[in-house]
């Protein structure tokens, strides 16, 4: 199967395709103590498998993440999207934006992600799973409007928050 990553656009984003162009930036996020929030920090073999990931996301489950760009600004920011993972309860929103922090970027990227995930993939429901403290993960998932649920325990990264959006006719 070969899954073509389409390119979606908000009033200020590009959420694009992953690529290997993207590994620099990728591996300085997570080498730093801001990746805590999502298995960092790592050490670069261990990003560049995680990419590998992302990006195989897209082949076996035909959705996945996206690489969020500035429209007036090359390069990327942060990570976007779809993810459905064997040992994660359902399939999730999630976002992690390294550059350009406090600018909404997330919450705006988020937003498209889940608008694709109800409008072209047909999902009635998403979550996000969010680390108890991560306050900033937390407000862009109140500012989509998701509210707190349950809490659901990781093997690998312990106790996480589940954050349930709204369904897209609650959003229409």
């Amino acid at each position: 199967m070969t899954v073509t990553i389409p390119i979606l656009e908000t009033g200020r984003l590009i959420l694009r395709a992953p690529c290997a162009d993207d590994l620099p930036g990728f591996t300085a996020f997570y080498a730093s103590d801001a990746a805590r929030h999502v298995g960092g920090p790592q050490k670069d073999y261990e990003v560049w498998r995680y990419l590998a990931q992302v990006i195989g996301h897209w082949q076996l489950r035909g959705f996945g993440r996206w690489m969020i760009e500035r429209k007036d600004t090359p390069g990327a920011i942060g990570l976007v999207g779809l993810h459905a993972p064997l040992d994660w309860p359902e399939p999730e929103v999630g976002w992690m934006v390294w550059d350009a922090l406090g600018q909404g970027y997330a919450t705006e990227a988020g937003r498209a992600a889940r608008q694709h995930a109800y409008g072209t993939l047909g999902w009635t429901t998403v979550v996000s799973m969010i680390a108890p403290d991560n306050a900033a993960s937390r407000r862009v998932a109140e500012h989509l409007g998701a509210t707190r649920t349950t809490d659901f325990t990781h093997p690998k990264y312990g106790v996480m928050q589940v954050w349930r959006h709204p369904g897209p006719e609650q959003i229409a």
